[in-house]
């Protein structure tokens, strides 16, 4: 009787896996990732040494240095951490950390998922910029706000603007979240009040948390319900990209607590 038993489930049948680069003192990707990816989805990362964390978690100072954004994304830490991931049969990777992307601009983004491309084995890659591109556009949003993590000064939140500007966006409002710098100072409930009593004003079609290390997935439901325009995170926007780079749409659609990008397919990859 016993071999008939359906054993529980163990993770080896997960028909797509992702694999994530993040910043070596920072949980947060993993979390959200795998809270919102359907049981058919894992989340398997690979990290990278960040001068702007400290073990434990916490920042180093209340404003990121720009000095250990660039070093994220150069050769060869992170030309290593792509590749060793992509030793492992994945369907997407994902570049976790929305600064870097700032701080290069698009023209710099471009370049270093060109140089990343013969380590990827073929497999698509993503990170927050590039899939918020593609997410806004799968939402015809042209008017967005930027909301970033406390930790990014006013320097890294209008390369953001710029970032986005350049893609043709109308970036109506842009800046730091006023909340502690703290990761874990922050929470679903206050954050979402801050972009309520700050953000909803200037009327944007769709709005970005950006900040992979920023807890902000559990504000997507209740903001979009609330205030009408389209909300995506860090880490909802590239689990969405990722899934469809990995031809994975069925499983993107089965996303139904994570707003309403999960109901749209990317205009292109």
């Amino acid at each position: 009787m016993s071999g008939t038993t359906t054993p529980p489930a163990d993770g080896w049948d997960a028909t797509t896996r992702i694999g994530v680069v993040v910043p070596s003192a920072d949980i947060g990707p993993e979390a959200e990732l795998q809270a919102v990816s359907p049981q058919s989805v894992t989340i398997h990362a690979s990290r990278i040494d960040f001068g702007g964390m400290l073990p434990g978690g916490h920042m180093v100072a209340e404003k990121i240095p720009q000095d250990p954004i660039a070093a994220f994304v150069e050769p060869p830490a992170v030309d290593n951490a792509v590749g060793l991931l992509a030793d492992s049969p994945l369907h997407a990777l994902v570049l976790g950390f929305t600064s870097s992307s700032y701080v290069l601009g698009a023209d710099g983004e471009k370049a270093l998922y060109a140089r990343l491309a013969p380590v990827t084995r073929g497999i698509p890659i993503t990170g927050t910029a590039r899939a918020a591109v593609a997410g806004f556009r799968a939402l015809g949003a042209e008017r967005i706000a930027i909301v970033n993590p406390p930790w990014f000064d006013d320097r890294l939140s209008t390369q953001g603007r710029d970032y986005f500007a350049s893609q043709g966006f109308d970036v109506v409002h842009h800046g730091p979240v006023g909340l502690p710098s703290e990761q874990t100072a922050i929470t679903p409930q206050n954050l979402s009040e801050w972009i309520r009593t700050t953000v909803a004003d200037a009327r944007p079609e769709a709005i970005l948390v950006a900040g992979n290390g920023i807890r902000a997935v559990g504000t997507v439901r209740g903001l979009e319900e609330e205030l009408g325009f389209s909300v995506l995170t860090a880490n909802q926007v590239v689990l969405w990209h990722a899934l469809h780079l990995a031809g994975a749409a069925a499983t993107a659609a089965e996303v139904t607590a994570y707003g309403r990008l999960f109901r749209t397919v990317p205009k292109e990859a």
